[in-house]
């Protein structure tokens, strides 16, 4: 997209944060509050007649419904939506910080509180989701933001499903590989244990800056749903971190029941397991107190990015 509005609705237009295959994320100014908000933009060629548009504009509006509903402190607020403008646009809080991608990407190393606290906040999130009949489907690190302040942001819902709203198709949208649940992979009927798989999977990659699935998109489907990946402590090198293993394997159990029930059991377990590797380590701080030790921070430009590579 070459020209940019000047406004959209009643909001007026800073400055592009970026840009993507399926949109435009503005900074922008609310001036009857006087608010700085971010405006997420779908491309209007996309929405096009025939199923195709359809199935992406309702996505669209499925994202503003979803994250509409929540109001916790670790997910994006949603302001508003709006279509009367060429295309469709959610209006959304605006976040500084970078996304734990980045953070990966960058080969970064967290430390035993960090993954605690970044998970705590995570699973808080989701209990609150799942709570309000939201499960979020694409957990994954370019969807999660750290604040300046250290605190964790969930955003884009578009492929979340709301309870409520009754059965929708599975398709190849309703996840990201490498993150996806086995029964997502399988066309079964899923619930709120997606989003349990997905957070596993998150916990894997801080613990050990490495993904447990890799390769081709079919590669990782593959594993997903064959293959047991190495324990974190084995990739890391470090035994006193071992306690974190079981908690890892239940969580990405590849049978639903055999996973945690809800995210605050996830959350629980995960703090037990923290105190007994501060044991370990004798290391005990108050993970409720750490914040990250950030690079200089850009906004949140909400478009997707690679997956972390493998290691091994």
């Amino acid at each position: 997209m070459t020209d940019h509005p000047d406004t959209l609705g009643k909001y007026r237009i800073i400055q592009v944060i970026g840009e993507g295959a399926m949109g435009v994320v503005y900074k922008a100014v609310d001036p009857v509050i006087n608010r700085t908000v971010a405006i997420k933009v779908l491309r209007s060629s996309l929405v096009e007649p025939g199923p195709r548009g359809r199935a992406l504009l309702a996505r669209f509006r499925r994202e503003a419904q979803a994250a509409g509903r929540l109001t916790h402190p670790c997910i994006v607020t949603v302001h508003d939506y709006g279509d009367d403008a060429p295309s469709p646009y959610i209006v959304m809080e605006h976040v500084d910080g970078h996304t734990l991608m980045h953070h990966l990407k960058s080969r970064r190393r967290f430390s035993d509180a960090e993954v605690v606290r970044v998970m705590n906040h995570l699973l808080g999130a989701l209990e609150h989701a799942h709570e309000q009949g939201v499960w979020h489907r694409d957990i994954k690190p370019s969807n999660l933001i750290l604040t300046p302040q250290g605190r964790l942001k969930v955003a884009d819902f578009g492929v979340a499903r709301i309870e409520a709203a009754g059965p929708i198709t599975l398709s190849a949208e309703t996840g990201t590989p490498g993150h996806m649940a086995p029964e997502q992979y399988n066309g079964q009927p899923v619930d709120h244990r997606v989003d349990i798989f997905a957070g596993g999977v998150l916990l894997y990659q801080l613990l050990t800056s490495c993904s447990p699935f890799g390769g081709s998109d079919a590669n990782m489907m593959f594993e997903t749903l064959n293959n047991e990946p190495m324990s974190p402590s084995q990739v890391c090198g470090t035994p006193g971190r071992a306690a974190f293993d079981a908690i890892v394997a239940t969580a990405m159990a590849k049978q639903r029941e055999d996973r945690y029930a809800s995210a605050q059991d996830f959350r629980d377990a995960l703090n037990q397991a923290a105190t007994r590797v501060a044991e370990v380590t004798g290391a005990a701080p108050r993970v409720q107190d750490l914040t990250l030790n950030e690079a200089p921070l850009r906004p949140y430009a909400g478009l997707r990015v690679g997956a972390p590579r493998r290691c091994g």
